[in-house]
């Protein structure tokens, strides 16, 4: 068990956090709680992580909050767990940064399915750039390096990129001029343990256009195919 993912759960309820941490640690991972903000940061800053499962209703700063301060500092992978029905706070979760949500109640089965696919992407694409570490990709000036996850804009500057933003582009530059369907994109970046309404695509897309195109409500690299998906429609070009 000491050589599993190191999970933190974060829930003020503390039914949940017992149950979600034996049901982790059964499975294999090593799992400590908080209760709120504040004891979440002080976790973090005495162990190291491999992802947080955060709740977004919490006694002083909420989830959002937290997320926000997160993904400011780190690309620690998130979980968001959300009240059922409430699409607006998962799509707010998502644009603060969080990799994937749930919404209570939940099967904790389903959670770990969601657990798993997040932790996969980090190896697979450690995997894929030690493979080729001088792997980049050049479109209109901007350089996409997938050894060292960075983008870089046509002046030069690193542009700041969560990790699901960083492989939804990843996925959409290695397959220029094609069509993707969400699925395809869910396939290629997260695994098929997505949700059937999984509306994440859209929400990185959207941010990817606001930090990649002159003009996001007329983008000229990711274009929308009504009742398709997305392409990719800068020309690319792949270097070694």
């Amino acid at each position: 068990m000491k050589d599993g993912p190191h999970i933190l759960v974060v829930d003020d309820d503390r039914e949940i956090r017992d149950l979600l941490a034996r049901f982790l640690r059964k499975h294999g991972f090593r799992v400590e709680t908080a209760a709120d903000g504040k004891a979440m940061f002080r976790t973090l800053s005495a162990g190291r992580f491999d992802l947080v499962v955060l709740d977004l209703m919490l006694p002083g700063e909420d989830g959002l909050s937290l997320c926000r301060r997160v993904r400011a500092e780190s690309d620690l992978p998130i979980v968001m767990l959300t009240a059922i029905g409430e699409d607006t706070d998962r799509i707010v979760g998502l644009e603060m940064g969080a990799d994937d949500y749930l919404a209570k109640p939940f099967n904790p089965r389903e959670l770990l399915a969601r657990i798993r696919a997040v932790l996969r992407r980090a190896p697979e694409l450690q995997r894929r750039s030690e493979a080729d570490p001088s792997r980049t990709f050049e479109f209109q000036g901007w350089a996409l390096d997938a050894g060292r996850r960075a983008l870089h804009a046509p002046d030069g500057a690193l542009v700041d990129l969560t990790g699901g933003e960083f492989d939804l582009l990843l996925a959409l530059v290695e397959h220029p001029g094609r069509v993707l369907n969400r699925d395809q994109l869910l396939d290629l970046t997260r695994g098929r343990e997505a949700g059937p309404f999984d509306r994440s695509v859209d929400v990185q897309v959207s941010r990817l256009r606001r930090k990649i195109e002159e003009d996001p409500k007329q983008p000229a690299l990711i274009k929308t195919v009504r009742g398709g998906g997305y392409v990719f429609a800068g020309a690319v070009r792949e270097r070694r």
